[in-house]
């Protein structure tokens, strides 16, 4: 198993070339990049079919707002330089290589792997109607059949177009139907209205759906899922909740719960709640014997939308029941460092990735950090050693990934997938580890 990635983030100096064939220069740039890490000649005639020892199993690649208009001709021309099975990828508002996050920067990012004894199966979901979606989604047999992926996968990677594909219901139905398979990914973040986002499948571009791909056989992804935020007071029972109202929590009024608890916060955490107050909802219902240990990655997180002083009831940004566990949380740019690292933590015990996928919330990067390279330089610390791990990413308008063992579409987060071959004696299939709670 090998990655490499390339990036180029000067478009300027492309401007010399004919504007026809900008596009074309471009994919030759990224191209060279890869021919370089992998050692390969460029031959007089890329992508023929006699390379066989220069294919590329799984090529993903991420274009910024400005280069978007170049997707069709960018796609033919990576295609024609490279000998790539199955390509995937999309446009973003700003996207991420292993040493940078591009802000506000023209750039293109391409993650290129060779994955012996791996599965890439690519799939592009796309109906015409709100009807035709729900039609798909009805049964595991309809909803298969628009896959047309294998029975059993370790893994999906999904790119979506927020306007145009009903993502809550697409990840609900995964959940249903491919239940424990985890769903990493995220939405097309290029656009502002219907129509301008890109989603790329092989030689395909389109502007609405979805495309993904699904992993199986000797790899191993593990999953991180960092929502930005830790917890604060004790956890609650939801003693009263229709739709995104809570009524009742331990069976007394929410706001006077709040008030209760934020009395007995620190001055510094006081200070926190300028930025928002959170909910975390738990993802399993705890045992009375481990209730008091749930931990960040035990926890859904959502926004507090208001309060209703007459009743004090609380409006949330998601759909409660009676019975669940929750416990409120708070969020700032060192707590979205700080929650990174904690759930990066134990990949310390194993050896470096060979690649990985980021995808990360547009509402960080300088957005929420007053340095740049927020997220991946975290990561970078935490999981390089000798050289930078090749990562490739982009900066979502929604971002998927999972808690516990459902899939959920997520805000302000960052959601990755770190892939390592199987160990010598593991498990052929491959498959998805998962963290130990904190």
């Amino acid at each position: 198993m090998k990655f490499v990635s390339a990036t180029i983030s000067d478009i300027a100096d492309f401007a010399t070339a004919e504007p026809a064939e900008q596009p074309r220069a471009l994919a030759d740039a990224l191209a060279r990049q890869i021919h370089d890490q992998w050692h390969w000649d460029t031959p007089d005639q890329p992508g023929g079919n006699d390379q066989v020892d220069q294919v590329i199993d799984l090529a993903i690649v991420y274009l910024s707002t400005q280069c978007a208009p170049y997707a069709e001709a960018l796609v033919a021309g990576l295609r024609h330089a490279l000998n790539i099975k199955t390509l995937i990828g999309c446009s973003a508002e700003n996207v991420i290589s292993p040493d940078c996050e591009h802000d506000n920067e023209a750039a293109i990012t391409l993650l290129a792997a060779r994955l012996p004894n791996v599965q890439v199966t690519p799939f592009y979901l796309r109906v015409n109607s709100v009807e035709s979606w729900n039609e798909m989604m009805d049964s595991t047999e309809t909803f298969r059949a628009a896959l047309t992926v294998p029975a059993a996968p370790a893994l999906f990677v999904l790119l979506a177009d927020p306007f145009s594909a009903p993502v809550e219901s697409l990840l609900e139905a995964f959940n249903t139907y491919y239940a424990g398979v985890p769903v990493v990914g995220g939405l097309a973040s290029s656009a502002h209205q219907a129509g301008d986002n890109v989603l790329i499948m092989n030689d395909q571009v389109a502007h609405v759906g979805a495309v993904g791909l699904a992993l199986s056989g000797a790899l191993t992804a593990d999953i991180v899922v960092s929502q930005g935020c830790r917890p604060i007071g004790p956890t609650y029972k939801v003693t009263g909740a229709s739709e995104d109202l809570i009524f009742s929590l331990n069976g007394g009024s929410p706001l006077k719960q709040v008030q209760a608890m934020v009395d007995e916060l620190a001055e510094s955490e006081r200070a926190l709640l300028h930025n928002g107050l959170f909910i975390g909802r738990a993802v399993h219902k705890p045992s009375a014997a481990t209730e008091d240990v749930l931990g960040r990655g035990d926890f859904l997180i959502r926004a507090v939308m208001g309060v209703d002083q007459t009743t004090g009831a609380i409006s949330v940004s998601d759909q409660l029941k009676d019975g669940e566990i929750v416990q409120f949380h708070v969020r700032d740019a060192r707590t979205a460092e700080e929650d990174l690292e904690l759930m990066l933590t134990p990949q310390a015990f194993s050896d470096a990735p060979a690649g990985a996928l980021l995808f990360s919330c547009n509402g960080r990067g300088m957005r929420l950090f007053d340095h740049p390279n927020g997220d991946i330089r975290v990561i970078q610390e935490a999981l390089a050693e000798d050289d930078l791990i090749p990562v490739s990413g982009f900066f979502c308008a929604g971002e998927f990934g999972p808690i516990g063992n459902r899939n959920f579409l997520h805000s302000h987060t960052a959601s990755m997938v770190l892939f390592r071959p199987v160990e010598e004696g593991g498990n052929a299939e491959g498959g998805m580890r998962k963290e130990p709670r904190e």
